[in-house]
């Protein structure tokens, strides 16, 4: 028998499941049929057959403003933990708050210095 301390993490598993299963019958059910006039391998976007290249090259412009999302995006992560231990450390008397301030200036200085380079200037 389960314990019911495992209870819900054995409904969460089984819902996953579930929903697994169902999305993969549901698009074996409704999805696309193979037709014998239409080749294998073309490229179909909502209903619609593509009408140029399928291979579009990307502009440098979006991988650089990406790479940007993640690096800030990563680094305000690392804002959480101190977040939970800003209590303990005050209670310990360790200085804390400069060190946090310094890492956000850091994150501010980065974020003037895209913005001034044009990093993140979509028109240019």
């Amino acid at each position: 028998m389960v314990s019911a301390d495992y209870l819900p993490l054995l409904i969460q598993v089984a819902l996953a499941a579930a929903i697994a299963v169902g999305v993969v019958m549901a698009s074996q059910l409704l999805g696309q049929r193979f037709r014998p006039n239409r080749i294998k391998d073309t490229p179909y976007e909502c209903g619609v057959p593509s009408d140029g290249s399928t291979h579009t090259r990307f502009a440098v412009k979006f991988y650089v403003t990406a790479m940007l999302f993640l690096l800030f995006d990563i680094e305000v992560v690392f804002l959480i933990p101190w977040t939970f231990v800003y209590r303990d450390f005050l209670a310990n008397h360790i200085a804390i708050l400069s060190p946090m301030l310094f890492f956000l200036g850091v994150l501010v200085l980065g974020l003037f210095y895209e913005f001034k380079k044009g990093a993140l200037n979509w028109e240019k």
